[in-house]
């Protein structure tokens, strides 16, 4: 479907127009990590010395993007980047919550259930694997709470590692949702796909009886009630549909960096290799996900947040168009570029829980979302394009490379795509752009920080000295890259643009003591962030799917020291057209296909299954 056709299919569609044609260079100049006890004494004199603060914005290349004034002063600014579809475009109908994979061919089904034999080191329990057992009777999701409740409390006198993930869990809350599920499926009134699956969601939702701190020391509960209740309208979707939420999970304070590091609450470490971070800001979803704890769970993302500890952790994250997910009754407070949105263990779980959180508040322009498919029809004769600009992939370090390049070209050869070579004008300014603006927020929107971790002191500082015509010019510079995209999918409909998720091979923790003060690592920043800021920007939807393992240290592709704890995963990513998240998950799913030999469970993966069938024997 092309740009012309699309825009009278979406409200608000960007005028397809080709940005300026300009070489991609890069003269990003490097700023030293603080980290340690170090990073206090930093976060006083940029919080108190004004010219210290200026000459740390510019060396950042805040201001950059007076450079290219001359090429975008002429651009109207563009503020917030909601592209919404028509009533016609997103079918009005009652919407079910479960997937059409019944369409599925046999032989496809069988090819997925060969999979799942030929690679069992590849296999998570998903939400189908839940809903199976609590039919058959075989476990209950009572017996499922009871096993997974010890794991993830910490007001338990020796908490597990598995507890890091985990800010809060109201037990009593559990064992009412499970009790009420069990009964359900008892009686024979299910509510769907989710009825009794757990999950978590970030500490960034509001819920009935819980505190949000938002990673911090402060108390940010909604006080904003709808139904006589400040819980977030999608966490409501979920309870609507019996999911058992075990609690809320751990996140980088106010989501303004990428490891997930928390001096406050404690910090998760990766799965897959403890001297990692999870990466965030969504860190305990990424976390508990990749753990086998759940299945499924909530995030969100700003700059990568949904995306970048899914990548890390090895699992699927969804990153929605722009405004698709309300945050109701609260609100955003990052208007600009932040959405919400899933992170799941396979890619039907993740469809299946996207399905039910979109569903739109009745305030939201959204129309419903139709009934969501994971094989595209053959019959559309929509070809399958993947859009790569070579230039800004060459930016990932050479084993992330070979990872997803390969990746492509099993795509390429064996599912029917076709990769073209693309150009996006002004991508290491569209960086900054970004950055400005997130941090403009933040600054904002924080103004006291006393009672904030270091890290975060040094980045609000940094927000509070962008002048007003710095910003103006990032808000015009996404207008230009938001028209340049709507050109490219003129001339090329329904392409993906696939890149890695990040460009560098992990975010490695260096020492104890900042877990303890934290970290300011502006250079790793921006490296996790190369690729995923510009659906943030732009409001468009993109996920990351596993792409395999790569060894930091070594360099090698798929490495593995005997303890299977040398390497950390990598991701491939997807950028879609605005309102095109059904698109980016059928690519999710011939992904999984297509990479499931790259695909192992973390050594620390928990069998809940097991844990809770054994438990029931034990009970008698």
């Amino acid at each position: 479907m092309g740009s012309v056709s699309q825009s009278k299919r979406l409200l608000n569609y960007p005028d397809p127009l080709r940005g300026p044609d300009v070489p991609y260079v890069v003269e990003r100049k490097s700023n030293p990590p603080i980290r340690g006890w170090f990073i206090c004494a930093a976060a006083l004199i940029l919080e108190y010395i004004r010219f210290v603060r200026e000459i740390i914005w510019h060396n950042a290349g805040f201001g950059d993007l007076r450079k290219i004034r001359p090429y975008i002063e002429d651009y109207e600014p563009w503020f917030e980047p909601q592209i919404v579809p028509y009533p016609d475009f997103e079918t009005t109908d009652e919407v079910k919550d479960d997937i059409q994979d019944d369409e599925i061919p046999e032989t496809e089904a069988a090819k997925r259930d060969d999979l799942r034999h030929k690679y069992p080191q590849a296999n998570y329990y998903s939400v189908d694997d839940y809903r199976k057992l609590y039919l058959s009777g075989a476990l209950t999701p009572l017996d499922v709470a009871q096993a997974l409740l010890p794991l993830i409390r910490r007001d338990v006198e020796n908490p597990t590692e598995y507890s890091s993930a985990w800010f809060d869990s109201k037990v009593e809350k559990v064992l009412a949702a499970a009790r009420a599920s069990t009964q359900r499926y008892k009686e024979g009134r299910s509510l769907g796909p989710l009825d009794g699956v757990p999950t978590g969601v970030k500490d960034e939702y509001d819920i009935d009886g819980y505190e949000t701190n938002l990673g911090s020391k402060n108390i940010y509960t909604g006080t904003i009630h709808e139904e006589d209740s400040i819980t977030t309208w999608c966490v409501r979707k979920l309870q609507e549909s019996g999911a058992i939420i075990l609690g809320k999970l751990s996140m980088h304070e106010f989501g303004l960096d990428t490891t997930g590091n928390n001096p406050i609450h404690g910090t998760p470490r990766n799965p897959h290799n403890p001297n990692y971070y999870t990466g965030g800001s969504s860190s305990g979803t990424g976390y508990a996900v990749s753990a086998g704890l759940i299945p499924i769970g909530l995030g969100s993302d700003g700059g990568g947040s949904i995306r970048i500890p899914s990548s890390l952790c090895g699992v699927y994250g969804l990153k929605p168009t722009h405004g698709r997910l309300s945050f109701k009754p609260g609100q955003n407070h990052c208007l600009t570029c932040a959405c919400l949105g899933p992170i799941a263990a396979d890619i039907k779980s993740l469809a299946t829980v996207f399905q039910v959180i979109c569903k739109p508040h009745p305030s939201s322009p959204f129309p419903p979302l139709k009934r969501l498919s994971l094989t595209a029809p053959s019959n559309n004769g929509s070809p399958k394009v993947l859009g790569i600009p070579s230039a800004w992939f060459a930016r990932a370090t050479p084993a992330i490379q070979t990872l997803c390049n390969t990746m492509i070209r099993r795509l390429c050869s064996d599912h029917g795509y076709t990769a073209v070579e693309i150009d996006i004008p002004f991508l290491p300014e569209g960086q900054i752009a970004h950055a400005i603006t997130v941090l403009t927020d933040a600054a904002t929107l924080l103004p006291e920080t006393s009672n904030l971790t270091y890290g975060n002191r040094i980045l609000i500082a940094l927000g509070t000295v962008t002048p007003a015509s710095d910003y103006m010019l990032a808000m015009k510079l996404r207008r230009v890259l938001m028209q340049h995209l709507s050109w490219l999918w003129q001339q090329y409909p329904g392409m993906l643009i696939v890149t890695p998720t990040t460009s560098c091979e992990g975010l490695p923790i260096k020492s104890k003591s900042e877990l303890k003060w934290g970290v300011n690592d502006g250079d790793r920043t921006l490296q996790s962030m190369e690729y995923v800021w510009l659906a943030n920007f732009c409001g468009l939807p993109s996920i990351s799917v596993p792409a395999g393992f790569v060894s930091p240290e070594s360099g090698l592709v798929n490495d593995m020291d005997v303890q299977g704890r040398g390497e950390v995963p990598v991701g491939l990513m997807a950028m879609g057209e605005w309102c095109a998240e059904e698109q980016l998950l059928q690519f999710g799913a011939v992904c999984e296909e297509a990479g499931a030999d790259r695909r192992r469970r973390p050594p620390i993966w928990v069998d809940v299954v097991k844990k809770a069938k054994e438990e029931v024997a034990q009970r008698g």
